[in-house]
């Protein structure tokens, strides 16, 4: 196929050979935009419950308000068609990888949400499901693509209840050529900006190294790689970008639930941050369309506005990547069904809590110590404090995660210093003790 690039009154086609692939057009002009990792925020929208429409269109109609959050990166869940055959109709049950699922519009309406979003300085991720396909994919025929058991019947992913799928077989040569070229497809076609890879973990570290390989060698575009998953090889693999699954739990089951100290949030840093380097950054999060769907919302896990506002602090400004589930910025009291449309946003409510969101996200967006600074401990247990440390800024964060007043005692180094409210600049004296409010936070910069 070939695609006509406009500009202006002139039109041209361009076409751009990748390797020993067949020869890919581009489709408009790449994003050089693209945020770097450590500067990156992320907004992952459920296309089925984010606006009535249900589609790209809606998406579309409200990038300027997910601009005005402070967000630079729109993460879209699947967008190709759904398979039929033992379907339950879940977005990651993929029928064509190089389709999109008419359900939410066609290629011209993701092309024209994804210009949209870079005109307003947003780059564009996909998911990508590498682990499987839906059982009426036509992969299907080549039955050596697939993992097999001992009968030579093809099988879901094992120790999953994914029975709506068929486990591909990475030791196939073919299938992982397939794959990384449709991956490449959607770079040039759709012109986005990367993605997010779905059960990253189920899926051998040497098929992301090779996918992600080819990947760089398309030097025409920044791209942004995302791993749902925690293994420590995903960085050695090239991804930028990891899931802090184990402080969503942390905070979620042992803090907020069980009442554990805020202190046993630090060795998840330890963990997470295993085989990285410098630049590495773990995507931490209070609600994504998993959780969502099967815990809740962050208003009913995590202690109603004040609560969940204070893990999101929590979140996005220890030594991570933040990233935002389409509707927690309006306090969506409600669980987003992602197998249907049977649930919508309404973007009219709690526009204290948008308020807010905003808030946090612009000081992140404007101060370096909390984008790339070192992070030092210095929690209690029910207050979890850290500063963050670049050349000479520094950033304190307290945060209490507790439903009741609790007094923090300052370590012996920080006692009779002086600071700013990071928000708004007033003059701060701190002394031996510091109250705070049920699930208040504070935020001080010496600069």
């Amino acid at each position: 196929a070939s695609f006509s690039l406009a500009f202006g009154s002139r039109s041209c086609s361009v076409s751009i050979t990748v390797n020993d692939d067949p020869g890919f057009t581009q489709y408009g002009t790449p994003f050089a935009a693209v945020a770097n990792r450590q500067d990156v925020v992320i907004y992952q929208v459920n296309i089925r419950a984010f606006s009535n429409q249900h589609n790209f269109k809606g998406v579309q109609e409200r990038l300027d308000a997910i601009k005005a959050l402070g967000v630079n990166v729109i993460y879209l869940m699947p967008v190709y068609p759904v398979g039929a055959e033992k379907s339950v109709n879940s977005p990651y049950c993929v029928k064509d990888f190089n389709s999109v699922n008419p359900e939410f519009g066609t290629l011209e309406d993701l092309r024209a949400l994804v210009a949209a979003a870079h005109e307003r300085k947003m780059a564009v991720i996909l998911d990508w499901v590498a682990n499987h396909t839906s059982w009426d994919n036509a992969w299907i025929s080549n039955k050596t693509w697939y993992t097999q058991n001992a009968s030579g019947n093809i099988i879901s992913p094992a120790n999953t209840g994914w029975n709506d799928v068929a486990d591909l077989n990475f030791d196939n040569a073919e299938m992982r050529k397939a794959m990384i070229k449709s991956m490449k497809q959607w770079i040039y076609t759709a012109n986005v900006d990367g993605y997010r890879c779905d059960a990253a973990d189920f899926v051998p570290a040497d098929f992301w190294k090779q996918a992600i390989d080819s990947l760089k060698g398309i030097t025409t575009h920044k791209l942004l790689l995302l791993a749902e998953g925690t293994r420590t090889d995903h960085f050695i693999a090239g991804f930028q970008l990891k899931y802090g699954m184990g402080f969503y739990y942390y905070m979620v089951d042992k803090v907020y639930r069980d009442g554990r100290t805020a202190q046993s949030i630090d060795s998840v840093n330890t963990v997470e941050y295993a085989s990285s380097n410098a630049a590495s950054r773990v995507v931490r999060y209070t609600s994504n369309h998993d959780v969502n769907s099967s815990d809740g919302t962050p208003m009913q896990l995590l202690g109603g506005q004040k609560g969940s506002i204070a893990a999101f602090v929590a979140a996005a400004y220890s030594k991570s990547t933040p990233m935002i589930y389409n509707g927690q910025e309006v306090g969506c009291p409600v669980r987003l069904n992602f197998f249907n449309t049977s649930t919508t946003i309404d973007w009219t409510i709690n526009p204290d809590v948008t308020a807010e969101y905003k808030k946090i996200i612009a000081l992140r967006n404007a101060n370096k110590a909390i984008r790339e600074g070192a992070f030092t401990s210095q929690s209690t247990p029910d207050v979890f404090a850290f500063t963050r440390t670049v050349d000479n800024n520094k950033v304190w964060v307290l945060v209490n995660l507790r439903n009741n007043a609790v007094s923090y005692t300052v370590p012996a180094e920080m006692t009779n210093t002086s600071w700013k409210n990071a928000y708004d600049g007033t003059p701060v004296s701190v002394q031996q003790q510091v109250a705070l409010a049920p699930y208040e936070y504070i935020v001080l910069s010496n600069q």
